[in-house]
């Protein structure tokens, strides 16, 4: 009977070494940096037919750099309801779309009533994508950046106003997706 006990607790300490390589396999932890990196990959076929014009992968990467610093500044309308309630005031600015929202009607709208408006927009592959770049942790089916937006914003002491410090970047982006919007004709 004593070699039954030492034997059980040779099993369970054997066990609980599998469990924690397991856990360690499972989920390494990963930095900051390393989930900004990670791409989220979609299928062509998943993406929506009517999303036309699709930026490419250096125009992605300028308009989510664009947003996250505008983000910051807090000037950016997250969202269908928050985008159509700006364009409808006389809001300025870029619009970003995702092309793999699912039913597409949800956005369709927005095209339309952005080349009503004279807005610019561009569609991106994924909303997840354009959630995080929004700062927010949702996927985020559209996103309108407003550069000359002025919204109340709490300073602390001490904090001078910045200039907008994207005004640059944001031209950028609004020059390209200016020229693809006017070279597609259908």
């Amino acid at each position: 009977m004593g070699k039954d006990k030492s034997e059980k607790k040779r099993k369970e300490v054997d066990e609980d070494v599998d469990m924690e390589e397991n856990n360690e396999e499972r989920s390494p932890k990963k930095s900051k940096k390393e989930k900004e990196k990670e791409e989220v990959v979609i299928a062509l076929e998943d993406l929506s037919p009517l999303a036309h014009p699709l930026a490419q992968k250096k125009l992605v990467k300028k308009l989510h750099k664009t947003i996250k610093k505008a983000s910051k500044a807090r000037q950016v309308k997250r969202g269908v309801k928050e985008v159509v309630k700006g364009i409808r005031k006389g809001d300025k600015g870029l619009l970003i779309l995702a092309a793999d929202i699912n039913p597409i009607d949800i956005i369709s709208h927005l095209p339309i009533l952005s080349e009503e408006n004279q807005i610019p927009y561009i569609f991106v592959s994924s909303k997840e994508e354009l959630g995080h770049a929004s700062s927010t942790k949702r996927p985020t089916s559209c996103v309108m950046v407003c550069p000359n937006q002025k919204r109340k914003t709490k300073r602390k002491e001490g904090e001078i106003e910045e200039k907008d410090d994207y005004s640059e970047l944001y031209q950028e982006c609004y020059k390209e997706v200016e020229k693809l919007n006017t070279a597609v004709v259908f």
